[in-house]
């Protein structure tokens, strides 16, 4: 059967397999995601879930200087064992992490880093806009809804489309990495510069 694309990628995100795995196993599957998982937890292919609960007590600082000395970033990035911080395979993914934190500007980590006053001012405003132009309480409600999830998903590094790969997130990329290196891998903080302007940085 044909697999759309938005299902390979919710899968990828879901368990960090590949894409001919994750076509392979929604194939199989019907179409049918959580069955798709099971085939391929079956197979063995995927562990990265497993791996989401393990400390990560070791890791690296990576830097990353772009436009010519104009932007520049800071990434800390957490993993499990010292010998797996020191892996060609952990520096690389430090190092696109930290890139796609210079190209796209993102403010916190993950959308529970936001603080919950900055969330609030968001929905008053996608509130405010949706009431003037006349909708019932039910449709604000969804529309308050959808455009706080675009808002995540401009500012959470984990949930912006990951610039060298716009098929999946950075989130999905890592979790990839996670059953590729075989460790749990987080980010831990970040912070970018740009000339002339202050530091952005998060927890």
């Amino acid at each position: 059967m044909d697999v759309s694309a938005e299902k390979v990628k919710d899968l990828r995100e879901k368990t960090g397999a590949g894409v001919m795995d994750c076509k392979k196993a929604l194939s199989e599957s019907l179409g049918d995601l959580e069955k798709a998982v099971v085939y391929l937890r079956e197979k063995g292919i995927t562990s990265a879930q497993k791996k989401a609960a393990r400390a990560t007590s070791e890791g690296a600082i990576t830097s990353y200087i772009h436009g010519g000395g104009k932007v520049g970033v800071l990434l800390e990035l957490n993993c499990e064992t010292d010998f797996v911080a020191r892996n060609d395979d952990f520096k690389a993914l430090a190092r696109d992490i930290a890139m796609h934190i210079a190209a796209m500007a993102p403010v916190f980590v993950k959308r529970e880093d936001v603080p919950q006053d900055v969330i609030e001012k968001e929905k008053a405003v996608y509130s405010a806009q949706a009431r003037q132009s006349g909708k019932p309480d039910g449709v604000v409600a969804k529309i308050v809804e959808g455009k706080v999830g675009r808002f995540f998903k401009d500012v959470c590094l984990l949930e912006q489309d990951f610039v060298k790969n716009p098929d999946v997130t950075v989130g999905g990329y890592i979790t990839e990495a996670i059953s590729r290196i075989g460790e749990n891998i987080k980010v831990g903080r970040f912070v970018r510069f740009k000339l002339g302007e202050g530091a952005a940085s998060r927890p």
